[in-house]
C-alpha cells in the first residue's frame, strides 16, 4: 500500500475514534444532566432509595424476608389507603391541634417508634420505608440507621407521589405524578388488623337495636 495513503487512512481512523469518543462522553454528560436530583428530604445517611415500582419489584423477589414499613399516621393508612402488605407504625401521631400558619394539623413524634420496628423486624432485615411522597420516611430511616438497622431502603416518591407542577393543569397540586397509588402497585382500604400499628386498640362496636 501506498505510505502517503496508509498514513491518511491511520489519520481518518483515529479522527473517528477521537469523534466517537467525544460524542459518548457528551452523550454520557447528558445523561447524567437528565437524572432529577434527588430532593435533600429525601436522602438519607444509608444512601439506598428505591421507587415505589422498584420496591414492589423487591419485595415479590423475597416476600418472606422483605417488609413494606408504612410511617404515615394511622388516618391516612386507613383512609388514603395502603399497599397490601405494608405494616403501620406511625412515625408521627396526628394531634387535634389546628395549626394555622401551616394550614394543618399539629404532629407529634411517636417515642417508640424505633422499639416498635424492633418488634417486627430484626436490625440486619431489609426495610422498604413508605410515606406520603419520601420526606418522612427519609426521616425514619435515619432513626433506624441510628439504632443500627443498616438495609432500610426509602421509597422516594411513598404512597401518594408528587405533586403535579403545571399552573396550567386541573390537577395542579395534586399528588398525581408517582408514588404507590399512581404507579399501578396493589394496594386497598381493608384492614387487616396485624398490620395496625402495635399500640392501636381494635375492638368491635354494636350499634343498639
Amino acid at each position: 500500500m501506498n505510505p502517503k495513503r496508509s498514513s491518511v487512512i491511520k489519520l481518518s481512523l483515529m479522527f473517528c475514534v477521537l469523534v466517537s469518543m467525544s460524542w459518548a462522553s457528551a452523550t454520557s454528560a447528558s445523561e447524567e444532566e437528565a437524572k432529577p436530583e434527588l430532593a435533600q428530604y429525601k436522602q438519607t445517611t444509608l444512601e439506598l432509595y428505591v421507587t415505589a415500582a422498584e420496591a414492589y419489584e423487591k419485595w415479590q423477589a423475597a416476600p418472606d424476608t422483605i417488609k413494606v414499613l408504612d410511617v404515615r399516621t394511622l388516618e391516612e393508612y386507613i383512609f388514603v389507603g395502603h399497599a397490601t402488605m405494608s405494616q403501620n407504625i406511625p412515625l408521627y401521631y396526628q394531634t387535634d391541634g389546628w395549626n394555622v400558619e401551616r394550614g394543618r394539623y399539629n404532629m407529634q413524634p411517636n417515642p417508640d417508634f424505633v422499639s416498635q420496628v424492633k418488634q417486627i423486624a430484626s436490625p440486619d432485615e431489609t426495610l422498604l420505608v413508605m410515606c406520603r411522597s419520601g420526606g418522612r420516611g427519609a426521616m425514619a430511616v435515619n432513626q433506624l440507621a441510628e439504632a443500627g438497622f443498616s438495609q432500610v431502603y426509602n421509597i422516594v416518591d411513598g404512597m401518594e407521589g408528587d405533586a403535579v407542577d403545571d399552573p396550567e393543569s386541573v390537577f395542579q397540586g395534586q399528588r398525581l405524578k408517582n408514588g404507590w397509588k399512581n404507579s399501578g402497585l396493589p394496594w386497598t382500604y381493608n384492614i387487616d388488623p396485624e398490620r395496625l400499628p402495635l399500640t392501636a386498640t381494635v375492638g368491635v362496636s354494636h350499634d343498639s337495636e
